[in-house]
């Protein structure tokens, strides 16, 4: 004997609506007496018994992510940039309000991240957020102050 060769006995046929009243599911066929449920093809999808379906209680949020990452990044090429344009002094600390105020940076950001790409040739304080290792390491190299905000 083999489990393919098995018959299995307790197989239990499916009740067959709407064949008598001795079938046990005859006339109404289970749904009750008349109405929208009772007829065939009609789904209520979100009804709520005229209450105000949730989806329609909820505000709408649309493509406004809620946890959405208020932090700019800058690179040092463009901090070195501004400084050989003359529009930041090396004596000035770099900050997101001087950032703003010289509109490297867009107003709708609220922390600051600097990060490593460049080189620079002066030495500059800075006050940020958030700094790469390699931006800290090329600012203290050329004997400028990194200092961290929370």
């Amino acid at each position: 004997m083999k489990l393919n060769n098995l018959i299995s006995n307790n197989t239990k046929s499916k009740k067959r609506v709407g064949r008598g009243i001795g079938s046990g599911k005859g006339k109404t066929s289970g749904r009750g007496h008349k109405g929208q449920k009772s007829r065939s093809g009609v789904a209520i999808k979100s009804f709520e018994g005229g209450q105000m379906p949730l989806y329609r209680r909820l505000p709408k949020r649309g493509f406004n992510p809620i946890g959405k990452k208020e932090i700019t990044m800058i690179n040092l090429s463009k901090i070195q940039e501004a400084l050989d344009k003359k529009k930041l002094t090396a004596g000035v600390k770099i900050n997101l309000i001087n950032l703003k105020k010289l509109k490297l940076v867009s107003n709708k950001y609220r922390k600051l991240k600097i990060l490593g790409s460049g080189d620079i040739k002066e030495k500059f304080d800075v006050e940020v957020n958030f700094i790469s290792k390699s931006a800290k390491e090329k600012i203290e190299k050329s004997g400028g102050k990194v200092t961290l905000i929370k």
